[in-house]
């Protein structure tokens, strides 16, 4: 009788155990699943994006001939097209290749004027005012607006979370965001709105605004809706610690400027130097520079001294930033 009770209690103990295993192991394992749906669903939904824009068939200019052509020499514009959405203005890629060969010409016939360059000279200088210029430009305006939209999306995040608490759903949450704070925040929820008007999913509409804003915070926000919509559970309250999270990251970028201010200066103060040196020479003695522009020796030693001027510029700035 004794060894029957114990077989009987070790019997009970082990499928305790083993039942409590699975359930552990079963909710472990749909939980996963769940996030990897998420995680297949993210790759799935950027693949279609991009392979939509093959597809679609979009107007690159308002001339025919010019749109033909710019189809003929890029055939895959797609990456030019995002970067010129992600700077805020509707320019098209035949008005951006329209302004790069006009800026092109005017900086290498004003090059021409002021420093009289050979036919080469000339044009690496038309080169660069046509193909780096622009693309420095276009690049500065997309950093801009990026870094005003984490500047603001905190605060968007912020009226979500009130709105939730209030009994508001999320998409007249995200509306009440779009009308209240000013752009890009209040501009692409506002596109996020109407992607919905029209029948597209929240997700959708989301991504496609994450395509062009390239920013991690946003993307992190997409991926708390999606996890929410998945798992369930409070929102408003993991919104609310996302909020947190990205006040902190951003109040560690600001200290960070502020220590590495000094050795900024430094850099600037050492690029400019031979920039000053050179206005104090030319105001002083002019004849002492005059070879640099007339022999064709002295046109090699200033494109060697601007690219190593360049070098040494893009090197410190390199090592006095810091990413967060």
């Amino acid at each position: 009788m004794t060894v029957i009770i114990v077989a009987g209690l070790v019997l009970t103990v082990v499928s305790l155990v083993l039942g409590i295993g699975l359930a552990i192991g079963g909710n472990g394992r749909a939980t996963d699943q769940r996030i990897t749906a998420i995680k297949e669903r993210m790759h799935r939904r950027e693949a279609v994006d991009e392979s939509s824009d093959v597809r679609r068939s979009r107007s690159d200019s308002s001339w025919a001939m010019f749109d033909r052509l710019i189809k003929r020499l890029f055939p895959h514009p797609e990456s030019l097209r995002l970067k010129l959405e992600r700077t805020g203005k509707r320019i098209s890629i035949g008005e951006y290749l329209l302004a790069s060969l006009v800026g092109g010409a005017v900086f290498g016939v004003f090059a021409n004027m002021l420093l009289g360059l050979s036919v080469f000279g000339m044009a690496v200088a038309a080169a660069f005012g046509g193909l780096v210029l622009p693309h420095l430009i276009v690049g500065q305006m997309g950093a801009k607006r990026k870094q005003k939209f984490n500047a603001l999306f905190p605060e968007a995040i912020d009226l979500i979370v009130r709105g939730l608490r209030s009994g508001l759903p999320v998409t007249e949450s995200l509306k009440v965001v779009g009308q209240e704070l000013a752009a890009p925040v209040g501009t692409e929820f506002k596109s996020v709105i109407d992607a919905i008007g029209f029948g597209e999913s929240l997700e959708d509409a989301m991504w496609a605004v994450a395509r062009r804003i390239d920013t991690p915070d946003f993307k992190f926000f997409i991926v708390a809706l999606s996890v929410q919509r998945e798992t369930g559970g409070n929102l408003a309250e993991t919104l609310e610690n996302l909020s947190n999270v990205l006040r902190g990251r951003r109040q560690m970028k600001l200290k960070i400027k502020a220590l590495s201010s000094e050795p900024k200066a430094s850099a600037a103060i050492l690029g400019a130097l031979p920039f000053i040196m050179f206005g104090l020479i030319s105001v002083i003695n002019f004849g002492y520079i005059t070879p640099l522009f007339t022999d064709p020796r002295g046109h090699t030693l200033i494109a060697f001294g601007l690219a190593s001027q360049g070098i040494g510029v893009a090197v410190m700035m390199k090592m006095v930033r810091f990413e967060i």
